[in-house]
């Protein structure tokens, strides 16, 4: 079912209410100061008090105007209107009057709306009407906040669990196979990809979230007391592949690597040995077909750096942390052809077992996770 049909059920289902009216000066100025709070509690003081004349006015309708002011609004700001909106809805909880769900849902249908605020809206239309929810919900599969995504595809998970139960087989496949595309999450996308190898359905794990898989390696260079982080060793400077350099145990040398590792991992270890207070590089190409923003997703471990097209992105200098798929999000411009990534990961001293991991995985995506599709390297640009 379409959104626009839904909402149509929404907004015949729903308790008729008075049209939404602009926010009054008081509210919009209120507003504005919950808008302007920062770090280290500036403008605390006076948002708290903007918050209580929010709720001074006890108007359900007043919702729209608090989550149309999350749109643009930094963390902290939105942390003062999420709890706006928490204490509007236990009024209109406390006094028995219903919430206004036809303009929630058309808030919720505009998804260039703040990603926090959509999932509050939709939150509060499942609360107020659950099977008009659940309607709403299979023409949210491609939205672009991540959340409401994740319902979606629950949904779907939902159902082809359902499928297996009433041995329909082969409709559990199809909707397990229709949520894989659509699925972002990697908690789903590894349930997903369980069902159907269990079904005999093996997906490739490593092509589906489009990780880099070829580099060329150098290492290993001095980490000795972690100086490397800091320390720029002859690959940050020039990408030379013809060069060799004083390594930290003699002469290194760049050398091809490859990853089969299901979820992408370019594991250190494996062409450089398992080693401590040490560190390598790794660099591959990314081809583009035009300019465009992307994000570079990284999943590691180790303290690392990344440089695109000889711009530094991002590093953390940090040790031993958990594993996730896009752990670290860098946001980047793609340049038309040729891109180059190059990634600095360091191995500190400690010995225990837990300790020797040395890996990273990187992908590129948009803004959603969705992977970037690279096109035909051109012969003329290839690498030495």
């Amino acid at each position: 079912m379409k959104l626009s049909s839904c909402l149509l059920i929404l907004t015949a289902l729903a308790t008729p209410l008075r049209g939404l009216a602009a926010a009054s000066t008081e509210l919009t100025e209120a507003l504005r100061i919950i808008r302007a709070v920062g770090p280290e509690g500036q403008g605390n003081a006076a948002a708290s008090r903007a918050w209580r004349d929010v709720l001074a006015r006890n108007d359900a309708a007043n919702l729209l105007p608090v989550l149309t002011a999350m749109d643009g609004a930094n963390d902290y700001a939105l942390n003062w209107l999420c709890v706006a909106v928490d204490g509007l809805v236990a009024q209109a909880a406390k006094a028995g009057r219903p919430l206004p769900l036809p303009e929630l849902g058309k808030f919720l249908l505009e998804t260039s709306h703040h990603a926090t605020a959509r999932r509050r809206a939709f939150e509060l239309i499942r609360r107020g009407d659950p099977a008009t929810a659940e309607k709403l919900l299979p023409g949210m599969l491609n939205d672009p906040s991540l959340e409401i995504r994740y319902d979606a595809v629950s949904q779907l998970l939902g159902q082809a669990q359902a499928a297996l139960a009433r041995t329909n087989q082969p409709g559990a496949i199809l909707l397990w196979q229709q949520a894989m595309n659509f699925a972002r999450g990697a908690d789903q996308i590894d349930e997903i990809a369980k069902q159907l190898k269990t079904l005999g359905r093996p997906v490739n794990l490593q092509k589906h979230f489009a990780f880099l898989a070829d580099w060329k390696i150098i290492g290993p260079f001095d980490n000795t007391g972690n100086v490397g982080f800091e320390t720029s060793y002859p690959p940050e400077l020039k990408l030379d592949f013809s060069a060799e350099y004083d390594g930290k145990k003699g002469k290194v040398r760049w050398q091809d690597y490859s990853t089969s590792h299901e979820y992408g991992m370019v594991d250190m270890n494996t062409p450089l040995g398992k080693l401590k207070g040490v560190l390598a590089y790794a660099t591959t190409d990314f081809y583009s077909d035009r300019a465009q923003s992307v994000e570079l997703r990284l999943g590691g471990k180790n303290s690392w750096k990344v440089w695109l097209n000889g711009k530094f992105l991002f590093g953390r200098d940090e040790y031993h942390t958990n594993t996730e798929i896009d752990q670290y999000v860098m946001p980047a411009q793609l340049q038309p052809g040729r891109n180059t990534i190059l990634v600095k990961v360091c191995q500190n001293e400690e010995v225990q077992d837990w300790t020797n991991e040395w890996e990273f995985q990187l992908r590129v995506t948009d803004s959603l996770g969705t992977p970037i599709s690279q096109v035909a390297a051109n012969t003329n640009s290839n690498r030495n």
